[in-house]
């Protein structure tokens, strides 16, 4: 769990972005996005499969993971889509391959649609993208965040961890639970863990869920057939939005599908990119 940290920094609008690059130069680019309340972190195995033959681009948005959190952060979906658009220009990537799971979905399609950043494939893992989502715990977090903000450390912890443990369908190893739930802890993190939900608008996924059927590129949808997170009813809804788009189900996963099924999410993403 020590060995994945990301060394390299950005300056953006949202404060400091961490990011690391794996692989060959020579290498197609690609780059994985990952969503909330992750990090980078659950795309460490499948970054290194991907390594062996590609340019790996891994990067915590902010107010995640390693990357800079503090009061009055905007780390809503317009932005981090912005701040996406501006890292692809900063790594000299012109149409790079991306996949993108959760929140990072929507990200990657607002930075398409929206700012004009180009890719070759889209790979989306049960991702953010159609109305209405957000469970309804996610949703009382956010109309009281303030609220929660005061919970005391040890029923904030508690809380944060059962919401984690909850995204996995066969249960996640307690040290990768620790790991995913350890930046949310502290003073910082506690209020970083609620700012993002309380940001969590669909108004940004409504400002594009419309334009969908004009995405020109290979798409390829990978769902867990057991995500309680966001229904499979929704990954058939979206591929048949997006213009051939490929949609692959993967039997036994829940929502962090690379934690539930890797072997077999790996698969698919080398199989697509090629």
């Amino acid at each position: 769990m020590r060995d994945w940290e990301l060394s390299r920094t950005f300056s953006s609008g949202s404060g400091e972005v961490r990011w690391e690059r794996l692989g060959t130069p020579s290498g197609p680019p690609v780059v994985l996005l990952h969503g909330t309340p992750f990090s980078s972190f659950v795309w460490r195995g499948v970054a290194r499969a991907l390594a062996v033959s590609h340019q790996v681009f891994v990067w915590d948005m902010p107010g995640y993971g390693a990357s800079a959190k503090y009061d009055g952060q905007d780390v809503s979906l317009a932005a981090q889509g912005r701040i996406f658009t501006e890292l692809l220009e900063y790594w000299e990537l012109p149409e790079p391959l991306v996949v993108a799971h959760d929140f990072g979905g929507a990200v990657a399609l607002r930075a398409h649609l929206l700012h004009g950043a180009r890719y070759r494939r889209l790979a989306l893992v049960d991702p953010v993208a159609l109305a209405p989502w957000g469970s309804p715990f996610f949703r009382l977090v956010g109309e009281n965040s303030k609220a929660f903000e005061q919970l005391p450390p040890d029923l904030h912890r508690a809380l944060v961890r059962e919401y984690i443990a909850s995204a996995s369908s066969s249960g996640l190893h307690p040290a990768v639970l620790e790991h995913l739930v350890a930046p949310w802890l502290g003073d910082q993190g506690q209020s970083a863990f609620y700012r993002q939900i309380a940001q969590a608008d669909q108004r940004f996924t409504d400002e594009i869920q419309g334009r969908y059927g004009s995405i020109d590129l290979p798409a390829l949808i990978c769902w867990g057939q057991s995500d309680e997170w966001i229904p499979v009813s929704k990954a058939q809804e979206l591929a048949a939005r997006i213009p051939g788009a490929e949609l692959m189900l993967l039997h036994g996963a829940g929502h962090l599908v690379q934690e539930d099924a890797p072997a077999e999410l790996t698969a698919a993403l080398v199989n697509f990119l090629g």
